[in-house]
C-alpha cells in the first residue's frame, strides 16, 4: 500500500532537482511526423488491444468533460479521445499525442509519477508541479505486460471541480481489462505460432496425418493425406471419418479399451481405385485419461514396400546402356525390348544360361513408367516348393506354426506398383503354377491364412532357359500358364548365334574387370585372342566375362594348362561333320562334362557352376537329371 502524499511529496523533490520551472507550460519534446508514426509501430500491438476499452470508457464518460490517453512506457500519449471543449484547452497547454508527459518533461502529473513509482494514481489541483495543470484532475494507472514489466499507461483528465475517488478504480478496472486481454491476444499468438509451426512439421511430412474429435468429424488433415485419398482439404474437415475409414467405431473402440491400434492394413476405395494403407491410431486423452480426439497416420504400402526393397536390395540395377553387343540379332532383341516396356502385359525372355535374360528384365523395368517403383524378383527354382507359396503370397499371422508374428508379405505385395521378375519359371512346381494362373487371371490373391482379397498392381516378367513349349508337351508345364506368361514373348539368341557380339563383349569386360579389379588391362596374345574370338562359349556371356576376369586377375599371362580348361582343343579342331555327329548325343556330353568340372574342382559345386557358366540351382537340376552321385 502506497502512502499518496508522500509519493507527491517525493514527486515534487524530484522536480525541483531536476530544474523544472513551475511557471512552464508545454511540455519539454513533442514527437511528431515520421517519428511519431515508428511511436504508433512500435506500440501496434498495445493500441490495437487497449483501443476497444478506451472507446467503451469514452462512450460511458462522453460529454461528461473528460478525455483519455494511452501513453507508452515513457509516457508519450498515444491516443488521446475526449470532449471537444477539454481536448482544445490541452492542446493550448501542449498535452497532445506524442507530447512527452514524463515528471522530467512535465513535472509532477498522473502519468509522469505513476510511471516514475510504477502505480496507480490520482493527482488534482496543486498536486501537480506546474501552476497550469492545477486546473485538472488526472487518474492514471499503469498497464504491465505479464511480466510485470511497464509498457503504458491510461490516464484520466477532467477539470479540478470534477475530482472523484471513483474515477481513479474506473481507471484501474480498464487496465486491468487491457492487460487480461494483452495476455489472452499473447497466448492467442503463441497458440497460432505454435499451430503454423506444427501445420509446417506435419505437411512436411511423407504420411498422411488427420485428426478426429469424439464425434468423429475430421478437424484437422495434412497435404500428404489429401494427396493419397486423392481428396481436397476444404470437403473433408468437419466431414464424417467413416468416409475414409468404415471401421472408425472398432478403432475407437480398441483406444476405449486401453489397446493400441498399430500398423493395420486397410482398403480405402474411391471412385478411381482402391489403395492400401498401413495405419496407426493414436488417442489424445485428458487429465482424466478420457479421449478427447484421435490422430491417425497411414502410409502406403507401396511406398512402404518401395523402401523396403530400396533398402532390401531389391531394385532394378541395370539399363540397356549396359547389356553390350553390335550383331543384328542382338539389337533386334534390344529394339523389341525398349518398345514394350511400358506394356503392362506379361514378357517371357526364354534363352539359355548366361545370355543376360535377367540384365533384360532389369532394363526392361529401368526403361519403364514403373521405374521408380520396386522391382521384386524370385528365383522358383532356388526355394523350396514348401516355401515358394508363401514367398510369392505371403501369409497372416499365425497362419502356420513359426510364421512371423503381424504376418509376411510375398513378393506380390513388396512388387506393388513396380516389377515382379520370376527367374527360371519352368522350374515352378505344377501346384504353383494353377495358382499363380490364377492370380495372373484375377488380379487379386489372399495371404496364407487370410480372407482378405489384395488387389494387385504388378508387371510381370518371367525368365527360363527350358523350351517351356516342350515342356507343355512333356507335362510338366502347364499350356494355359505358358500363354498368360508368353503374350510378350522375347528370345534371347546364344552367343555362337552372334559370333560378331565376342569381340566386342571382350572389349567390355577387359575395361570393366581393370576398373573392378584395380588393374591395367592385359595385353593378351595374339594366339589366345584368337582362340577367345573363336571359341563357342556355351556358357554364353557370363563364361566370356569369367573367363576375361581370369585373365585380367593374371595379367593376361595365362598358362597353356589355363587354356585347356576353358578351351577343348580337340572340340575347335573338329570339322562341321563331326561336330554335327557329337551334338547327336548332346545329354551324354553334358553329363560328362559335369562329371569331369566336378572332380576337378574336388567337388565344389560353387567353382563347377561359374566355370560351366551355369547358376547352382540349374546345376543340382543337372545333376539329379542324369543321376550323378557327389561323394561327401
Amino acid at each position: 500500500m502506497y502512502n499518496h502524499d508522500e509519493i507527491i511529496r517525493s514527486s515534487h523533490n524530484r522536480c525541483m532537482k531536476y530544474g523544472i520551472k513551475k511557471e512552464k507550460i508545454f511540455p519539454t519534446t513533442i514527437i511528431k511526423g515520421d517519428k511519431f508514426k515508428l511511436l504508433l509501430k512500435k506500440n501496434n500491438e498495445l493500441i490495437k488491444v487497449a483501443k476497444p476499452f478506451i472507446k467503451i470508457l469514452y462512450d460511458f464518460l462522453k460529454g461528461s468533460g473528460f478525455a483519455l490517453y494511452l501513453t507508452d512506457k515513457k509516457g508519450f500519449p498515444l491516443i488521446i479521445i475526449g470532449d471537444e471543449d477539454i481536448m482544445k484547452d490541452m492542446a493550448e497547454m501542449g498535452i497532445v499525442e506524442g507530447a512527452d508527459m514524463s515528471e522530467k518533461s512535465t513535472g509532477t502529473n498522473a502519468i509522469g509519477t505513476a510511471i516514475k513509482e510504477n502505480c496507480s494514481l490520482q493527482i488534482s489541483g496543486d498536486e501537480h508541479y506546474i501552476y497550469v495543470y492545477n486546473v485538472w484532475t488526472c487518474s492514471a494507472a499503469i498497464i504491465h505486460n505479464e511480466e510485470g514489466n511497464i509498457i503504458g499507461c491510461l490516464n484520466l483528465t477532467g477539470r479540478r471541480q470534477l475530482v472523484h475517488p471513483h474515477s481513479l478504480g474506473l481507471v484501474v478496472a480498464a487496465v486491468k481489462s487491457i492487460e487480461n486481454q494483452l495476455e489472452a491476444e499473447k497466448s492467442q499468438n503463441e497458440l497460432f505460432k505454435t499451430y503454423q509451426y506444427l501445420n509446417k512439421v506435419i505437411d512436411s511430412i511423407n504420411s498422411g496425418i488427420f485428426a478426429v474429435d469424439t464425434n468423429g468429424l475430421i478437424k484437422a488433415i495434412n497435404n500428404s493425406a489429401c494427396v493419397m485419398l486423392n481428396i481436397k482439404k476444404e470437403n473433408i474437415i468437419n466431414e464424417s471419418v467413416q468416409n475414409i475409414l468404415c471401421n472408425w467405431e472398432y478403432i475407437l473402440e480398441t483406444l476405449n479399451s486401453g489397446k493400441r491400434y498399430e500398423n493395420k492394413e486397410i482398403i480405402y476405395s474411391n471412385i478411381n481405385k482402391k489403395k492400401r494403407f498401413n495405419l496407426t491410431a493414436y488417442s489424445i486423452r485428458n487429465k482424466n485419461g478420457i479421449i478427447t480426439g484421435v490422430v491417425v497416420m497411414f502410409k502406403d504400402m507401396m511406398n512402404v514396400y518401395n523402401l523396403v526393397n530400396k533398402y532390401t536390395g531389391m531394385i532394378a540395377t541395370y539399363t540397356f546402356d549396359d547389356i553390350v553387343g553390335k550383331s543384328e540379332k542382338f539389337i533386334k532383341v534390344m529394339r523389341q525390348a525398349k518398345k514394350i516396356s511400358n506394356s503392362p502385359s506379361t514378357v517371357l525372355i526364354q534363352g539359355e544360361s548366361g545370355t543376360g535374360k535377367e540384365l533384360i528384365a532389369h532394363s526392361i523395368h529401368n526403361n519403364s513408367n514403373r521405374k521408380n517403383n520396386s522391382f521384386v524378383a524370385i528365383n522358383c527354382g532356388a526355394i523350396p516348393k514348401s516355401l515358394i507359396e508363401s514367398e510369392l503370397f505371403g501369409y497372416e499371422e499365425g497362419a502356420f506354426t513359426g510364421a512371423k508374428r503381424g504376418g509376411y508379405a510375398g513378393k506380390f505385395e513388396l512388387a506393388s506398383g513396380g516389377t515382379l521378375f520370376l527367374d527360371e519359371i519352368g522350374e515352378m512346381p505344377l501346384d504353383m503354377q494353377v495358382n499363380l494362373l490364377r492370380v495372373l487371371q484375377e488380379g487379386f490373391f489372399t495371404r496364407i491364412g487370410g480372407n482378405r482379397y489384395i488387389n494387385i498392381d504388378v508387371r510381370i516378367i518371367a525368365a527360363t532357359n527350358k523350351d517351356l513349349k516342350a515342356e507343355v508337351k512333356k507335362g510338366t508345364f502347364r499350356e494355359d500358364l505358358y500363354y498368360r506368361l508368353s503374350v510378350i514373348p522375347i528370345c534371347v539368341p546364344p552367343l555362337r548365334e552372334r559370333p560378331e557380339d565376342i569381340e566386342i563383349l571382350i572389349e567390355h569386360f577387359l575395361n570393366t574387370k581393370s576398373i573392378k579389379l584395380n588393374k591395367p588391362i592385359p595385353n593378351i596374345e595374339r594366339d589366345l585372342y584368337e582362340e577367345l574370338i573363336n571359341y563357342s562359349w556355351p556358357g554364353n556371356v557370363r563364361e566370356i566375362e569369367n573367363c576375361i576376369e581370369n585373365i585380367v586377375n593374371m595379367d593376361g599371362n595365362v598358362s597353356l594348362n589355363f587354356e585347356t580348361k576353358f578351351f577343348d582343343k580337340q572340340q575347335q579342331n573338329l570339322n562341321r561333320n563331326n561336330l554335327e555327329l557329337e551334338l547327336c548325343s548332346l545329354a551324354q556330353l553334358e553329363k560328362k562334362a559335369i562329371i569331369n568340372c566336378i572332380q576337378k574342382c574336388n567337388g565344389n559345386i560353387t567353382k563347377v557352376s561359374k566355370i560351366l557358366g551355369i547358376n547352382r540351382s540349374t546345376l543340382y537340376s543337372k545333376i539329379k537329371k542324369y543321376n550323378i552321385i557327389l561323394k561327401r
